[in-house]
């Protein structure tokens, strides 16, 4: 049973839904992109843009309704998290189930989301260390 109220639960739910979508509309276009297709291609951009403005409602009603001392901080600190868990558990255990190629995907996104959980724990260092926003 989740401790999120069921309307911050469903709207987290959503928001990964379109989320996805928009990543996925991402991809579709640069495929098209590449087989030559730049209408196609800005059309499927277009979607996603809407895409992510429907991720983004969802995911601002849903911080409409977090706690006052959860804040930003915190959230950064909840995504670093999950990057060490899709580092640590989620893909390793995933490569182990595929074949070589499909495998050495997963090796290329646990080494880029190794370097993105570094920029994540810079950014919460560097958070706590300000008063407001990131010092340049």
């Amino acid at each position: 049973m989740s401790r999120l109220p069921r309307a911050q639960e469903f709207l987290k739910t959503g928001f990964n839904a379109e989320a996805a979508s928009a990543a996925r509309f991402r991809a579709m276009a640069a495929r098209a992109e590449r087989e030559g297709k730049p209408r196609l291609a800005a059309a499927l951009l277009g979607l996603a843009a809407e895409k992510d403005a429907l991720a983004l409602s969802q995911y601002e009603a849903a911080q409409s309704i977090r706690e006052p001392h959860e804040g930003l901080a915190a959230e950064i600190e909840a995504a670093l998290a999950e990057e060490r868990y899709e580092n640590e558990q989620l893909y390793p255990r995933m490569w182990r189930d595929v074949d070589p190629e499909t495998g050495a995907v997963f090796h290329a996104v646990v080494a880029r989301q190794a370097e993105q959980a570094t920029e994540l724990e810079s950014l919460v260092d560097r958070l706590g260390r300000s008063v407001g926003d990131l010092s340049a």
